[in-house]
């Protein structure tokens, strides 16, 4: 009987092992496919069973780092990199970079590239890899102190609406992917095009007496990946742009540049650096003189489909916080804009500003409402500026389903937004909400898309049989 029961002891034991084996390659083959999200499950278990094996730690963080749980992610991973497991070094790097450790990231690195070196592996791309943190790392050095009034999250598609420039600062319109920037005066304007190649490109254009002539390249940056988001200062000379160039912190990065008379060339762009570039894609930089006040997007913190509008206050000279006496957190909050209240210093100065752009608000909206209600586009033909337009009963009922949607996706997606910045500062029982308000928000942004097009098919329907 006692042999009977080791017998089915071992076999129980055995049978145990075997399923553990088929688990983690059956979630090897979903990490190598990118299916983060199912490997991430099955490796939860395989680390609670087995906490000290190297690969499954590596594994289940680098999971937790695909799928967005960064700071989950770390402990794993740096459990993994102690037993030497080579692929825990990069992803440790990159954990630590997207959390803004740069030091600590370039070192992970080195000690990857050395491993790989041991094993006779190419170094190429760990070495490009860790260029860009090294660079990183020097920027992170000289962050610039900048004052963010406001922040707010749109739907990529509609960022622009949130640009209130004066009429001073010239105009910015999106056609598509292009965006394009005319002057106040309306002379010249600097557009961004696909090329053959599918490249974003800028060119320019001048109004010659009653049209524009053929677009120029602007062959000095045109070199620099692609290239988009142009806005040109009032003094004709600074340009700011967005390109996603080697060289980057990640995606498009801001860059400056001045135009040389003497050259008629735009000199070598510089990098605008932190807190306005990131990790993720930022762009659209604008700055409005004669209200004091800028404008940059980005979707660092963002789902997929939505960018947060930065308003902030522009530096008259620039102003960097002393990396070795800045309090790491407040560094570390001016560089990432995880909390803007942080970056109010001086309670006047944002009040001011406040005032300032409520000021320019208001007059836009009324500007606005006496122009027209809204604007929607039915076909080629045809766009409509207010309800009394829609021939439809049903089509103007549902448009006005829309208008009240969009609203609530506004509010929500600013209490969500705010809801983020309280768990980054460390209130963690907003995590749920969070979730919830997430999934809240795409729901409202796929049910306004849906209604959207109802509408015009609607309306279309109704005006052919007119």
């Amino acid at each position: 009987m006692k042999q009977l029961k080791y017998i089915i002891f071992f076999l129980a034991f055995l049978f145990s092992h075997q399923l553990i084996a088929q688990s983690a390659a059956q979630a090897q083959k979903q990490f190598d496919a990118g299916e983060f999200s199912s490997a991430l499950t099955v490796y939860r278990l395989l680390v609670k069973k087995s906490p000290s094996n190297p690969a499954y730690n590596y594994y289940y963080g680098a999971c937790c780092y695909e799928t967005g749980a960064l700071e989950e992610s770390v402990p794993y991973l740096e459990k993994s990199a102690k037993r030497k497991y080579i692929g825990a070094f990069r992803y440790l790097g990159k954990a630590y970079a997207d959390l803004y450790r740069f030091d600590e990231a370039v070192e992970s690195y080195e000690r990857y590239i050395s491993l790989l070196e041991d094993k006779k592996r190419d170094t190429a791309e760990a070495e490009k890899e860790m260029e860009a943190l090294q660079r990183a790392s020097i920027m992170y050095k000289s962050v610039e102190d900048v004052t963010v009034i406001d922040s707010m999250v749109v739907n990529k598609n509609d960022f622009l609406s949130l640009y209130k420039l004066s009429k001073e600062s010239g105009t910015l319109a999106q056609e598509g992917k292009s965006i394009i920037y005319q002057t106040e005066k309306g002379d010249k304007r600097i557009i961004s095009q696909t090329d053959d190649t599918g490249k974003s490109r800028l060119y320019t254009e001048n109004k010659l007496i009653n049209e524009w002539s053929s677009p120029a390249p602007i062959t000095s940056l045109n070199e620099l990946g692609n290239v988009n988001y142009p806005f040109l200062m009032g003094d004709g000379v600074t340009l700011y742009f967005a390109s996603d160039e080697e060289g980057t912190l990640g995606g498009y990065d801001i860059y400056v540049t001045r135009y040389n008379t003497d050259d008629n060339d735009y000199l070598k762009p510089n990098n605008q650096g932190m807190p306005f570039n990131s990790p993720s894609n930022d762009y659209m930089l604008a700055i409005d003189e004669l209200n004091d006040l800028g404008w940059f997007a980005s979707d660092r913190y963002q789902p997929e489909d939505s960018v947060c509008v930065y308003i902030f206050v522009p530096n008259t000279s620039k102003k960097t916080l002393d990396y070795d006496t800045t309090n790491p957190a407040v560094l570390r909050n001016a560089a990432t804009l995880r909390s803007i209240k942080r970056t109010w210093k001086d309670d006047d100065k944002v009040h001011e500003a406040k005032q300032r752009l409520s000021a320019l608000l208001y007059a836009k909206e009324q500007k606005q409402q006496k122009k027209e209600d809204f604007e929607f586009i039915v076909n080629d033909n045809i766009t409509y500026t207010s309800l009394n337009q829609f021939r439809s009963d049903e089509a103007r009922h549902l448009y006005q389903q829309i208008i009240q949607k969009q609203k609530d996706y506004a509010i929500l997606s600013k209490e969500l937004t705010d809801k983020r910045q309280q768990y980054a500062e460390g209130n963690k029982q907003t995590s749920a909400s969070i979730l919830d308000m997430e999934k809240r928000v795409k729901q409202l942004h796929d049910e306004i898309e849906a209604l959207t097009g109802q509408v015009r098919n609607t309306e279309i329907k109704t005006t052919v049989n007119i």
